[in-house]
């Protein structure tokens, strides 16, 4: 092989592996700031137990999320396939990132039609792509009478948001 062909051979070879991210390389650590502005939630799962309120959830979410740990959103939430009576629920609560992008969120429904309450629901999350992604899944109620569900949840980080929205 030419001397040129060698070189210009090491040179890319040092150029590629230099755009490829270190194995085992750490990211920076999360905090409250890394969930902050505006996410789109898709809601889906099941209440397994107590029977009266066992059945399919789906729904989605408009949540906002402040950088400093406290969260607001509005839901529309499907349930055993009957609509909720108010359009968009709005709720709100606190919210806290670890080091390792895992957290917990508490969310406290605040509805105008009365038939629209709930439990206040624990969520624990895992934070991606940066804080532009946010898994999520209910653990149950701090406040309530303990149920059994299966409901998780996405989140999607919104770059542009209207501002006529309640928040």
């Amino acid at each position: 092989m030419n001397p040129t062909r060698t070189a210009l051979a090491t040179v890319a070879i040092l150029l590629a592996t230099a755009m490829l991210p270190a194995v085992g390389q750490e990211h920076p650590p999360c905090s409250n700031a890394t969930l902050h502005g505006n996410y789109a939630f898709t809601i889906t799962g099941q209440i397994l137990a107590p029977a009266p309120a066992a059945g399919a959830v789906s729904g989605v979410a408009l949540t906002h999320f402040d950088g400093d740990g406290n969260m607001t959103q509005v839901d529309h939430v499907v349930h055993n396939g009957v609509t909720p009576a108010e359009t968009w629920r709005p709720g709100s609560g606190p919210y806290h990132i670890n080091d390792d992008c895992t957290g917990w969120m508490t969310i406290t429904a605040q509805p105008t039609v009365a038939s629209d309450g709930g439990p206040v629901l624990q969520l624990y999350f895992v934070v991606g792509d940066n804080g532009n992604e946010i898994r999520t899944v209910v653990s149950g109620s701090p406040s309530s009478p303990p149920f059994s569900a299966v409901i998780t949840s996405i989140g999607t980080k919104l770059y542009q948001f209207p501002s006529e929205l309640p928040w």
